[in-house]
């Protein structure tokens, strides 16, 4: 596990080790075990290392055919012993124990080919000298970032954060990009290709891009299997399958040579990993748990329950509302807004963990997988109200806008309002969008200044086209799995798959995902959407089904809490006045994004307790915070 960066010059010049040096120190916190450059005329590599697999001769960047191919990664390749045995076996010698001359050895044999045999997370970078050719690859599912920049004169920089390419190139335009920040109020996060930054770009997920001649080509190798086949129509085989596939990942993942333990939420998806682990492992497993003392927001008795049967070793934290004087922290670190809050909680036991461990296993992906969101069930019932009349529609409308709305998100009148409002739409992209955004766009109208209207122009509402193409692209699947392949392609890349990476790797902690082994994910997908939302109320079902004798009732007949934290409570308490001290100030409102009443309406109404708008506020909250690094230009105060 690491952090990269690096530069191709398209003009001539020659990389220059300062710069790389500059930028590579800004992401100390990915790799504090090591540091490495390497300068080949225009092009120059750079990474930071997290020390996990070959702790003595694992140094990037690595060197392959006598010079002529040069790697630095992010990540780690799970099937690179069953590779390098192949490669080895067609005549291929490495110097190291390291995955990464195993990619390498690879791309000399297959080009970029290679990123098809690879099982893992990373995003990575050759350098072909002889061919004067950079390749990056991402993978998947989009667990490891990757930025770029095209340059004047042909050439490209590229990084695992956004402020690396400030220091490699300095005349990089920090201009913001309007549409960018009109999504990140809709969606809670700035979605690929897009970056805050108009000059700016993410490589999206399960794609790569090659550099040669001062021209940059992006491609993508790799989709879900829509349009295939079921892998099996047999309940009981597909069980088997899933139990065999999901313990051949867990048991990849447990391969370090560092001090490795697991996240446990209590929720389904944890627990089962936990399980495994433990059935996998000589020794108690390390686990960790994260809570609130406002009880319906914490699962650790829960977590407890998982911890007892299986003799874990467990600790338990818990986040107040004081812990939130990180903030300043978390918007330097993300590198542009980012409003799911519960990166808070995600930091707050990433840090712990680390204090015990170097690797962490997760229960990532399986509501993904299994169709385990609230909103699945609400988007598979709100197909019945389709045939109603259209003044029934509209009374229903009139209806939801009476009922209260507090309590976000656990509250259950919060989230009828909420279906309801959603139910409305006969545009199934547009129900989805509703039913997930912080601010809807019949939100906007007198919350957004005229100046940043004009901004935007045409750009407005991109959410809405972002959401259909995700819609449009599984066409013809059934109806749960297309809404999964709509998560997969959407908020679990840009969003969970961001906010985790982003917080575990502040605190030096390397995150593994054993459910979203891109093997496994691609034989649940293969599976009927009725087997994983049954009905209106079988959440998981085909999951739970296959691993059911490894959890207590308890956790599998419970319901989906998902990670929120207290925020309505904490905005009329602890951080009343840290907010309005922030997002009403002179600097904030002098940004133009905002009318002062647009702004003073949410926050009255949330202060009366008439409206529960805790998560919209975060969103500006987060917002404001991180123009304030930005403004900083980068420093790194804000390790």
């Amino acid at each position: 596990m690491c952090g990269i960066c690096g530069v191709v010059y398209g003009d001539g010049r020659t990389a220059d080790a300062a710069v790389l040096k500059k930028a590579n120190d800004l992401i100390a916190h990915r790799g504090p075990d090591d540091e490495g450059y390497r300068i080949d005329g225009p092009a120059g590599l750079a990474m930071r290392r997290l020390a996990i697999i070959d702790l003595s001769t694992g140094h990037q960047p690595i060197s392959y055919a006598d010079g002529e191919l040069w790697i630095v990664l992010n990540g780690e390749i799970y099937n690179y012993l069953e590779l390098r045995a192949e490669l080895e076996a067609r005549g291929h010698r490495f110097k190291t124990k390291s995955d990464t001359e195993v990619v390498l050895a690879l791309y000399q044999e297959m080009g970029e080919r290679c990123v098809q045999k690879l099982r893992g997370m990373f995003a990575f970078a050759v350098w072909d000298r002889r061919k004067q050719r950079l390749f990056i690859a991402r993978d998947r599912i989009g667990k490891k970032p990757l930025v770029y920049a095209e340059r004047p004169g042909g050439g490209v920089i590229f990084a695992s954060e956004l402020r690396c390419l400030f220091a490699l190139d300095p005349a990089l335009s920090r201009q913001t990009d309007p549409v960018a920040i009109d999504m990140y109020l809709s969606l809670q996060y700035i979605p690929s290709p897009k970056t805050v930054y108009r000059d700016v770009k993410k490589l999206p997920p399960g794609h790569t891009l090659t550099w040669q001649g001062g021209k940059t080509t992006i491609e993508r190798y790799w989709d879900l299997p829509i349009g295939r086949p079921p892998i099996t129509t047999d309940v009981e085989e597909a069980k088997g399958l899933l139990r065999a596939k999901l313990t051949e990942s867990v048991r990849l993942r447990m391969i370090a040579d560092v001090p490795l333990g697991a996240f446990l939420s209590g929720g389904v998806d944890s627990s089962i990993i936990v399980a495994l682990m433990s059935g996998l492992s000589s020794k108690p497993v390390k686990t960790f748990s994260i809570g609130f003392d406002e009880e319906r927001f914490s699962e650790t008795h829960y977590a407890k329950m998982v911890a007892d049967r299986y003799k874990t070793d467990h600790t338990e934290f818990v986040v107040k509302p004081l812990m939130a004087d990180v903030l300043p922290k978390l918007a330097w670190h993300y590198g542009e807004p980012y409003g799911d809050a519960s990166a808070l909680p995600t930091y707050y036991v990433s840090r712990e963990t680390r204090k015990f461990v170097t690797v962490a296993l997760n229960g990532d992906g399986g509501d993904e997988n299994f169709g385990g969101y609230l909103r699945y069930f609400a988007m598979k019932a709100a197909r019945l109200t389709d045939a109603l009349p259209g003044p029934l529609r509209s009374a229903l409308k009139a209806g939801a806008e009476l009922l209260p709305e507090y309590d976000a998100p656990v509250g259950n009148v919060w989230r009828v309002k909420r279906f309801l409002r959603s139910t409305l739409f006969n545009d199934l992209p547009g129900r989805h969008l509703k039913m997930i955004s912080y601010f809807a766009e019949d939100d906007k109208p007198g919350l957004y200044a005229p100046e940043f209207v004009k901004a935007l122009g045409p750009g407005m509402g991109a959410a809405v086209g972002y959401m259909s193409d995700a819609f449009r692209a599984c066409e013809g699947e059934d109806f749960v799995n297309r809404m999964l392949y709509v998560d997969f392609k959407t908020y679990l890349p840009e969003c969970l798959m961001a906010k985790v990476d982003i917080a575990s790797m502040a605190c030096s902690l390397e995150g593994r995902s054993p459910l979203l082994d891109h093997e496994f994910v691609e034989l649940a997908y293969r599976m009927p959407g009725d087997w994983k939302l049954k009905g209106l109320r079988g959440h998981k079902w085909i999951f739970k089904e296959a691993f059911k004798d490894l959890l207590p009732p308890e956790i599998l007949t419970r319901g989906k809490m998902g990670f929120g934290i207290p925020l309505g409570s904490w905005f009329r308490g602890p951080l009343k006045d840290y907010w309005a001290g922030h997002v009403l100030s002179r600097e904030a409102l002098g940004r133009g994004y905002f009318t002062e009443k647009g702004l003073r309406s949410l926050w009255d109404e949330h202060q009366s307790g008439r409206r529960d708008h805790g998560y919209r506020l975060w969103a500006l909250l987060m917002l404001e915070l991180w123009h304030r690094h930005a403004d900083g230009a980068w420093s790194a105060g804000g390790l």
